[in-house]
């Protein structure tokens, strides 16, 4: 559908076009109050097109080894129509859907599902919280600086993690809600620890103890991280299978070894944000305590062994959420006198990290 995009532009061009609605959401957030009808029918137009456009371009770009492991799944894919499928010993879940998928569609339309099912959840989650102003918490999910790579390249683990956030969604039904859990987990045996996290923050709801935890694992990992590297390691799971996640750009900055600041610096504004709206702004609201706990668990694991060179995997497990944990608040309640303004301009900022680190920073 989008062949007439040079390949080695069609990650450039994504942000492109987001750009594009930034802007239109920026001009609307000076201009208008929040709740103004003008801004709700902006929303729900922008909203929809932008559904619409990443589904598409997302779903049916190109077959590409710019794509990294999307070319492993279309091999997959070849092999089960050929009757010589992979033996696979763990992620049952996706591997038969991936096996069903061989028996009505083709590999094009493989990857649309996979999108379908990348995105949609996204959409689900954002209109289930946020009613009206979905299009904010929607757009800040797909602006995402990992968004687009676990979409394109690590799709296993992407889906497995729109399948979680699907779940969470509806934690007010229970079957649902834990057959979602388990369906995450077989399409990614790393949601273990996601599901782990929800679990835990269940039983214990208080956040300053995760803050205390989370800031003593930095400690602890700038004093003995190594060894928490070699255990991880001796689990047999630094595997080569594992580690394309990200695009090549994004992988060579972020599997370097050693302390990664940078990247600690960029999980810890969710930190200070779910400290800055639970204690400065007074902010009550239980499911967004467990997310921001279930974040400080999540992440904290990730300090633990932030010098491995596989480390994005386990970032990613936390990452997901950020936006989430950023915006939440601010789409629920007027907590600025500005609001919009502040909405607009925290969404700028949340936007400008992810362009410059996946586009100005990998020409």
């Amino acid at each position: 559908m989008f062949d007439f995009i040079p390949i080695e532009h069609y990650t450039f061009f994504y942000y492109q076009i987001l750009l594009v609605f930034l802007i239109g959401i920026l001009l609307h957030a000076v201009i208008l109050e929040i709740d103004d009808a003008r801004n709700t029918r902006f929303l729900k137009i922008f909203g929809y097109l932008s559904l619409v456009f990443v589904l598409l371009y997302m779903g049916f770009r190109p077959i590409h080894s710019v794509f990294v492991d999307m070319t492993m799944y279309a091999y997959s894919f070849e092999r089960y129509l050929d009757g010589n499928p992979l033996e696979v010993t763990e992620d049952y879940g996706f591997y038969w859907f991936l096996e069903f998928c061989t028996k009505v569609m083709s590999v094009e339309a493989f990857f649309f599902t996979c999108a379908l099912i990348y995105i949609i959840p996204l959409y689900i989650l954002s209109i289930k919280w946020f009613k009206e102003y979905w299009f904010y918490a929607f757009f800040a999910l797909v602006v995402s600086f990992s968004f687009w790579a676990y979409g394109t390249n690590g799709i296993r683990n992407g889906l497995a993690t729109s399948l979680f956030l699907l779940a969470l969604a509806f934690k007010d039904k229970k079957i649902v809600l834990y057959a979602l859990l388990l369906v995450a987990i077989s399409f990614h045996k790393t949601m273990v620890l996601p599901v782990f996290a929800f679990i835990v923050s269940s039983f214990y709801t208080k956040s300053q103890t995760y803050i205390f935890i989370w800031l003593t694992t930095i400690l602890v990992s700038l004093a003995v991280g190594n060894f928490f590297v070699e255990y991880i390691e001796s689990l047999g799971i630094n595997d080569r299978r594992f580690e394309q996640y990200f695009t090549d750009e994004i992988d060579e900055a972020i599997t370097k070894t050693g302390f990664r600041w940078d990247f600690l610096i960029y999980s810890a504004t969710g930190v200070f944000a779910g400290w800055y709206y639970l204690f400065k702004k007074n902010f009550s609201d239980k499911l967004y305590e467990q997310l921001f706990n279930m974040y400080l668990i999540t992440n904290a694991f990730w300090v633990l062994v932030i010098r491995a060179n596989f480390t994005n995997r386990f970032a990613y497990l936390s990452w997901f959420m950020l936006a989430i944990i950023i915006f939440y608040p601010i789409l629920k309640e007027q907590l600025f006198k500005q609001h919009h303004r502040m909405v607009g301009a925290v969404l700028l900022l949340y936007f400008m990290f992810t362009y410059i680190f996946n586009v100005i920073l990998v020409k």
